[in-house]
């Protein structure tokens, strides 16, 4: 039996499949001693290599676990930053078999809904277009929004690298001749793709300026309303498998979490706040600490 060599890269949670490929395609994995190619496939006996370093196969198959985060603002959706900003994996949980991969990117002025699993294929299904996973976003506009500009946006628009639309589009556009004609208001949208930047630039085809967008909901998930900014709740067994159905994927029996433990009750609600405030504080500090030295280093 053999598998594509990025599917078996991805399922050891290195990255999802699409990550898994760009590795391949840069000469960073080779197999039995020679660079891979994509299109190679692998059987158990396999001697992979990543970066030189050889890919210990685990004999042990890691359950799969998600992760829902209520990502805010001004965070950046990378593992790791060279200008030392916030990303989005600065507060997650250790992992003991594997690591945590996104399923799918939100922009740094993006809020809300972010998922994480440390299986690669689950990911890289629900992301992927082929499997039409809906997104639904909530989205403050700034503009002219009439009932032709909301047909429009669900017809198609003809964007740089393709044509968009949205599925539907819930809100109310103001009266003719009102005042507030061009105020702030709320639409909720859905769509079937993750294009980047696609809700922002399919309002700004239309003249519209976005001056809030926020994740309510990736597939049968929606954004559980008490989880604060800058936390994350493990989903449960009948969550996990909501997401693998919907995907084609086959169940999953185990769960790393007990249902009535992870319930978002006063106390683990309290918790996470004491959590979120105490990143934010030593990240505070961190950034006075190297104010400082800065500051003793130009005084030299």
């Amino acid at each position: 039996m053999t598998e594509k060599l990025q599917k078996v890269l991805a399922n050891q949670g290195l990255g999802s499949r699409r990550e898994m490929e760009r590795w391949i395609e840069q000469g960073r994995v080779s197999v039995n001693g020679t660079l891979a190619t994509l299109g190679d496939r692998v059987d158990g006996s396999a001697q992979i290599r990543v970066d030189g370093h050889l890919l210990s196969r685990q004999t042990e198959q890691p359950v799969c676990r998600v992760l829902m985060y209520n990502k805010p603002e001004g965070e950046l959706c990378s593992r790791h930053d060279p200008d030392g900003r916030d990303t989005v994996f600065d507060r997650l949980p250790a992992i003991r078999l594997g690591r945590w991969i996104t399923v799918g990117r939100l922009d740094m002025n993006t809020s809300g809904l972010l998922l994480f699993t440390n299986d690669g294929e689950l990911a890289n299904r629900l992301m992927h277009p082929k499997c039409e996973v809906e997104r639904e976003y909530a989205v403050r506009v700034f503009g002219d929004v009439t009932n032709q500009t909301l047909t429009t946006l669900q017809k198609g628009v003809q964007l740089e690298d393709g044509e968009a639309k949205f599925l539907s589009i819930t809100g109310k556009v103001a009266p003719v001749g009102a005042e507030d004609e061009s105020m702030n208001r709320w639409f909720n949208v859905t769509l079937k793709e993750g294009r980047n930047r696609e809700v922002r630039r399919l309002w700004e085809s239309q003249g519209v300026q976005v001056s809030r967008l926020i994740r309510v909901k990736y597939g049968p998930l929606a954004l559980q309303k008490r989880l604060p900014q800058g936390a994350w709740v493990e989903l449960g067994l009948e969550d996990v498998n909501a997401l693998r159905g919907i995907v084609q994927l086959p169940e999953e029996t185990q769960s790393m979490i007990n249902v009535r433990q992870n319930k978002l009750d006063h106390v683990r609600l309290s918790r996470m706040r004491r959590s979120v405030k105490k990143h934010k504080v030593r990240k505070e500090q961190k950034e006075q600490g190297v104010k400082k030295r800065v500051g003793r280093n130009t005084k030299r």
